[in-house]
């Protein structure tokens, strides 16, 4: 048979061949397309894999949802449970899925994942396309990064990578970090259920202004727990993820309110809620609360020493990530006394202390308009409360000297000379009285003056109030406080919101001055040993340094009880010991400086008691006293009793020229109270880690916020720790009974205001640099101190102890034990005392019918033998209390 030939068909100039069937054109595409098919899946499949081996190595484990620990906040409570504080570095608080209500688990996925209990937790689509893109921008095709393609589990997953990787790897706009995320979603999904996903997400998703997880947002938005959220509040927080800061409800409120509108919208569409649901929720205001600075706002000086201390314990990583709850021993409403005795104290001080001018002057016309509409800007709508402070401009000074008007934001304003006739001009040689004030507005401010203001009524115009009621009676029209919001209830006539004044003419106003002078207050429970309220200066905000525990000052006459302490115990000197007050001349063998001591008065009374001369705080006797000590025993005795910083090596100590800390001043006052016995001073009483293990435990047994079993606890450990007997009691019951008598009949006399028995010691420093008063009650040991930070000048003259520090200890003492009666000082039964009627100026036993006769006590073995000559009747009262 013959083989056919191939013909050539010239005129379509192509091969064909006679004989042979005719493959359908698309054959040879289809088999090109399938090889290209099986060998491009091999290598898609290979490629797969090999990214994924690569790309999933060093993944962080799945958490385990009974593991999962996350940074949360560590909290401050007072010893009373009120919040006084947080630390974080990232602001979270881990709430139980039970507890987050179900509309508001609805929102997230309508708002972020609506497929989410369908899908396999990754959006391949959408992580491929934002793969892609970021290729794409690496190389130069396109502008911009990363986008899209995240659901909740996807989000999680990068969650779980910030953990473990840090914010920025774990952030990084590349494919490699979005490949890692989609592994790790994968994981998650085939590890945990989708409510266990839920969980995790619902607790670490960031919601603007350091809120992490939703209880943390409930709480910084709205001030309430999660499970509180009205539908309105939630739909708002549901839809911040994407983007917190463009739909902040503090900075952009109606981005916010927008964004809410799409969440609801969403969750309308999926039949998650109905439509009157809806209507009602998109009719609620954005609402949102100031973010609570409880640490500024509490008890910063507090707060921050305790933090101080458990940084040094335990770590500032252990603080800022690990939920610490640390429970101080602070009682909250003795701190808030505290606060306001210091502040008070210190506005008056400086006051007496002279007007040093206003804030700048604008000289202007059209610089005084344009302050006034900036503060009309600022302050809007907003009503002036009573007490606040105020910046306002002095608009017109009255001819006649009597006032001035003065604009504040929107609120003409009247400034009367009443509330400004302290302001003469500083000079710390004169003596602030009645005479001293100001007749005329001129002589202190000028038209143009920004002056700091306070809002106030008629009768908080003036401190002296008998020499200016009439007056003012007269000057100024009737007016009265009310409340500022009229919803808040009253209690005892007062409201319990802030105020406002009820008259409608020109608002009343008082000069102030930011306060220069700065004080400090320690306050000490004895028997509990608890650091109950502490402040560290006028005003933290403006100045962190905390003078309680931080500065280092002299306490002048405040340091003679540690003297005749001494030589009680270890001269055997007596209340009853006769010192010579004469002059006396020390000389410095180093320096070749020659030392003569004075009395505050200036003059000798020669012989004269010990007890005498420290209720009468007199310098020569304290200084023969340190002499018969000696230096080194001295030094010895002050460390021995809690002083930490060095003595001064001269006669000069005697009169407090060593610098010494108030809280370690406020000890040993506490030593005394405790006649002798030296124990620790705690400021935190218990540390909780996040499962709540007790970390370390110093509660008192008597403590009545403590839980029952911590008291148990605590109260059998302190068993083992009864402190250190540091002089015998009889020495400390002695030398409590001199500064009782301080309060009675001498230098700390305003203290018998208190109401109930006190013991105490003034001290002031030459030139009044630094003024003390250091005293207590049976249960209750406070310190002020009062100075300026640097000495730029001395406090004005005849600034004492009793006169600037003193007024702060009375106020604060009042609010503390304001329902807690106080027991006189009495000796134990075991103590070996002897009592005697002595007579006071010969410190013998005093005769029947002496008329200069003191009640003192003695060590048995030291008392006085010798009687003294009569010379009148015996006071039997006096003798029976043992207090004069």
């Amino acid at each position: 048979m013959k083989t056919p030939q191939p013909k050539i068909d010239r005129s379509r100039s192509k091969l064909v061949l006679d004989g042979v069937k005719k493959r359908p054109w698309w054959v040879f595409p289809l088999k090109f397309a399938g090889w290209a098919t099986l060998t491009g899946a091999t290598a898609g499949v290979v490629a797969v894999l090999a990214v994924y081996y690569i790309f999933s190595q060093d993944l962080p484990a799945i958490p385990k949802v009974d593991e999962y620990w996350p940074p949360i906040v560590s909290e401050v409570y007072t010893d009373d449970a009120v919040l006084a504080g947080e630390f974080y570095n990232q602001r979270r608080k881990v709430v139980p899925y039970e507890r987050i209500p179900k509309r508001l688990v609805q929102a997230f996925i309508a708002s972020e994942d609506s497929s989410f209990f369908d899908h396999m937790g990754v959006d391949i689509l959408g992580t491929v396309r934002a793969v892609s893109k970021t290729v794409a921008s690496k190389l130069g095709l396109r502008s911009g990064g990363v986008q899209g393609g995240s659901t909740l589990t996807q989000q999680t997953a990068k969650a779980v990578l910030i953990a473990a990787e840090g914010y920025k790897e774990a952030t990084a706009k590349t494919p490699k970090r979005k490949i890692r995320e989609a592994i790790l979603a994968r994981r998650l999904e085939a590890a945990l259920t989708k409510e266990e996903i839920l969980y995790l997400y619902l607790n670490n998703v960031f919601l603007g202004h350091h809120s992490y997880g939703v209880q943390a947002a409930a709480e910084n938005y709205y001030r309430k727990d999660v499970k509180d959220l009205t539908l309105g509040e939630m739909t708002l927080i549901a839809g911040l993820p994407q983007a917190p800061s463009r739909y902040s409800p503090f900075l952009r409120p109606e981005a916010a309110k927008k964004r809410r509108s799409y969440v609801l919208r969403r969750m309308l569409d999926e039949g998650m809620i109905t439509q009157a649901e809806h209507d009602s929720a998109n009719a609620e205001p954005v609402n949102v609360y100031p973010v609570e600075d409880v640490f500024h706002e509490f008890a910063p000086y507090f707060v921050e020493q305790a933090r101080r201390d458990i940084v040094d314990r335990y770590g500032n990583p252990v603080l800022l990530d690990q939920g610490l709850k640390i429970f101080t021993t602070m009682d909250s409403d003795r701190q808030r006394a505290a606060q306001g005795a210091v502040l008070n104290g210190l506005l008056e001080l400086d006051k007496r202390q002279g007007w040093r001018g206003s804030l700048m002057n604008l000289a202007t016309e059209e610089e005084r308009k344009a302050f006034v509409d900036r503060a009309k800007k600022a302050m809007g709508k907003e009503e002036l409360i009573l007490n606040r402070f105020y910046v306002g401009l002095v608009t017109k000074i009255d001819d006649d000297g009597k006032g001035a008007d003065i604009q504040v934001g929107p609120y003409a304003g009247r400034l009367p000379l009443l509330g400004m006739h302290w302001a003469r001009k500083v000079n710390p040689e004169s003596y602030y009285s009645i005479g001293a004030m100001i007749s005329s507005a001129k002589k202190a401010i000028s038209v143009g003056d920004l002056l700091v203001v306070r809002h106030v009524v008629k009768k908080e115009l003036t401190d002296d109030k008998e020499q200016w009621d009439k007056k003012l009676a007269e000057a100024i029209p009737d007016d009265e406080a009310v409340p500022l919001d009229p919803s808040k209830p009253v209690e005892g006539g007062l409201s319990t919101g802030p105020m406002k004044s009820k008259g409608t003419g020109p608002k009343l106003f008082r000069l102030e001055q930011v306060p220069e002078p700065q004080s400090a207050l320690v306050s000490i429970d004895p028997h509990r040993q608890y650091l109950t309220a502490m402040v560290g200066g006028y005003d933290f905000d403006d100045n962190e340094f905390n003078r309680a525990f931080q500065a280092c000052r002299q306490p002048g006459s405040s340091y003679k009880p540690l003297v005749y302490s001494a030589a009680i115990e270890k001269l055997n000197w007596t209340e009853a010991t006769v010192i010579v007050d004469s002059p006396i001349v020390e000389h410095d063998p180093d320096t070749k400086v020659a030392w003569k001591p004075e009395n505050y008065t200036e003059a000798f009374v020669g012989e004269v008691l010990l007890r005498n001369a420290i209720i009468n705080s007199m310098n020569i006797p304290a200084v023969k006293t340190f002499g018969a000590v000696g230096t080194k025993n001295m030094a010895e005795w002050a460390r021995t009793l809690g002083l930490s910083t060095p003595m001064n090596m001269d006669f000069s100590a005697a009169l407090g020229s060593s610098c010494v800390y108030p809280v370690e001043l406020a000890q040993v006052y506490a030593t005394f109270n405790r006649y002798g016995r030296k124990k620790p001073t705690y400021f935190i009483r218990k540390v909780e880690d996040r499962f709540g293990r007790t970390l370390e435990d110093h509660t008192a047994f008597d403590d009545p916020w403590a839980p029952l079993q911590d008291r148990v606890a605590a109260g059998y450990a302190r068993l083992f720790e009864p402190g250190e007997q540091v002089m015998s009691p009889e020495t400390g019951f002695i030398t409590t009974h001199l500064m009782r008598g301080v309060v009675l009949e001498g230098t700390g006399g305003p203290a018998q205001r208190l109401g109930k028995p006190a013991a105490g010691k003034t001290g002031t420093t030459n030139d009044s640099f630094d003024t003390w008063f250091s005293g207590f009650t049976r249960d209750l040991v406070t310190v002020a101190w009062v100075g300026y930070d640097l000495n730029p000048h001395p406090l004005n003259r005849f600034e004492t102890g009793g006169r600037a520090a003193l007024p702060i200890w009375l106020e604060y003492m009042k609010k503390a034990l304001a329902d807690r009666p106080q027991s006189e000082f009495y000796p134990w039964q075991s103590m070996e005392l002897v009592r005697l009627p002595i007579d006071n100026k010969t410190g013998k036993i005093a005769s029947e019918n002496s008329k200069n006769m003191k009640v003192m006590f003695f060590k048995k073995g030291t008392e006085p033998k010798d009687v003294a000559p009569q010379k009148g009747q015996i006071d039997e009262q006096q003798f029976l209390m043992g207090q004069q």
